[in-house]
C-alpha cells in the first residue's frame, strides 16, 4: 500500500501524474457540485430543511460515506479499476486517463451552468472506456465482463428506484391513515431529513469509490503497474478524496436542487421519506455487489415512484425525458470525447 510520503515522491519525480491527481481530484469536486441535490433535493422541497442546513448536511455525509464503505468493501472501486486496460506503456496510459478526466470535467460544467443534473458516474466510465480504446487502438482495452456491470447497474437503479419508491409511499398512507395528519405530517418531515441523509452517506460511498478507484490507478501506472497490483486503498486518498468531494458539494448544489425537487415533481413529506429509503436501499445493494450505478439516476427514479404512486400527472414526465436523454448522450458523448482528447493528448506529449 502506498504511503503518503511515497506518493509524494512520485510526484515529484514524475509531475505529469500531479497533473492527473488534479485532474481526477477536479472531477470528484465536479461531482459533489452536481450531484449535491440527489440526497436534499426533496427535503428542501417540502421545506423539511433549509437549503443551507441540508447542504452543511451532505457535506458531511458524503465524506463520512466514503471513508465508512472503503472499510466494509471496495468492490465498485475494484470493478471501475478492472473495466479498461491501458497497456503496458506507463506514460501512454498516463496520457490516456488524464485525456479522460479532461473530458468528464467539461461535461460535468457544461450541465452543472445549464442545471441539467447529469450522472458524473457515466461520464466517467465512458470517458475512461473512450481513453482505454484510444491508448490500445482497438476494444481489446475494454474488459467487457466488468462494463456488463454497468448494465446490471443501470437497470437496478431504474427499476429498484422506482419500484420501491412507488410502494413505500401507497403503503405508508394505508400504514398511516388513523394517524393525526398534523403529527404525521411533522413525523414524516423528520424522517425525510435522516432519509436524505442515508442517501447522501450512499453518493459518498458509491461515488466516492469510483473516482477514488481512478486516482490511485493513476498511481499504480505511474509505476508501470496494472489495476490488479494497486493492493488496497490508503487512508490518505480516501481522505483526500472525500474532501474534494465535500467541498465541491459545499460549493455546488442550489442549481440542480430546484430542477429535481422543485420543478419535476412536487412531493408531500412521506413520498420524499419514500423516495430517500428506496434510493438508499437501491445505492446499498449496487455498491456492496460492486455495480457502478449513477446516483442521480438511481435517486430519480425513486423521485418518480414516490411522486406517481398518489397521482401519475404529478410528475413533469418533460423535464424526466430530458434527463433521460441526457443519460444517453452521456455514454457516447464522454467517450468520444475521451477517445478524441486521447489521441491528440498523445500526439501532443
Amino acid at each position: 500500500m502506498v504511503s503518503f510520503s511515497q506518493f509524494l515522491t512520485m510526484v515529484g519525480e514524475n509531475p505529469f501524474l500531479a497533473i492527473v491527481i488534479a485532474l481526477v481530484l477536479g472531477t470528484i469536486f465536479v461531482n459533489g457540485a452536481t450531484d449535491a441535490a440527489n440526497a436534499i433535493a426533496e427535503p428542501v422541497g417540502t421545506r423539511s430543511i433549509g437549503v443551507d442546513a441540508a447542504i452543511a448536511m451532505s457535506v458531511v455525509c458524503n465524506f463520512v460515506g466514503l471513508v465508512a464503505m472503503t472499510f466494509v468493501s471496495t468492490a465498485v472501486a475494484d470493478t471501475i479499476s478492472n473495466m479498461v486496460d491501458f497497456g503496458g506503456d506507463t506514460h501512454a496510459a498516463l496520457i490516456a486517463l488524464a485525456a479522460a478526466t479532461v473530458g468528464i470535467v467539461a461535461w460535468g460544467v457544461g450541465a452543472w451552468i445549464f442545471g441539467i443534473p447529469t450522472s458524473e458516474s457515466h461520464a466517467l466510465i465512458a470517458g475512461l472506456t473512450g481513453g482505454a480504446i484510444a491508448v490500445s487502438g482497438g476494444l481489446g482495452g475494454v474488459n467487457f465482463g466488468e462494463w456488463a456491470k454497468v448494465i446490471y447497474g443501470l437497470v437496478l437503479s431504474t427499476v429498484l428506484g422506482y419500484a420501491a419508491g412507488w410502494a413505500i409511499a401507497k403503503i405508508i398512507p394505508v400504514a398511516c391513515k388513523h394517524a393525526d395528519r398534523r403529527r404525521a405530517n411533522d413525523f414524516f418531515g423528520k424522517m425525510q431529513v435522516i432519509g436524505a441523509a442515508g442517501v447522501a452517506l450512499m453518493h459518498g460511498a458509491q461515488d466516492g469509490q469510483k473516482f477514488m478507484s481512478t486516482a490511485m490507478l493513476a498511481v499504480a501506472l505511474s509505476q508501470g503497474l496494472g489495476a490488479s497490483d494497486i493492493g488496497g486503498f490508503p487512508l490518505w486518498i480516501e481522505v483526500l478524496c472525500a474532501g474534494c468531494m465535500a467541498l465541491g458539494t459545499a460549493v455546488g448544489g442550489k442549481k440542480i436542487i430546484k430542477k429535481v425537487g422543485m420543478e419535476m415533481v412536487q412531493l408531500d413529506k412521506y413520498q420524499g421519506f419514500a423516495a430517500s429509503v428506496s434510493a438508499t436501499v437501491s445505492l446499498l445493494i449496487a455498491t456492496l455487489t460492486g455495480l457502478p450505478v449513477s446516483t442521480t439516476h438511481t435517486k430519480t427514479a425513486a423521485i418518480m415512484g414516490a411522486g406517481a404512486a398518489e397521482n401519475v400527472r404529478s410528475v413533469n414526465w418533460a423535464i424526466a425525458k430530458d434527463m433521460v436523454l441526457t443519460w444517453v448522450f452521456t455514454f457516447p458523448g464522454c467517450g468520444i470525447i475521451g477517445y478524441a482528447l486521447a489521441r491528440l493528448f498523445l500526439i501532443w506529449f
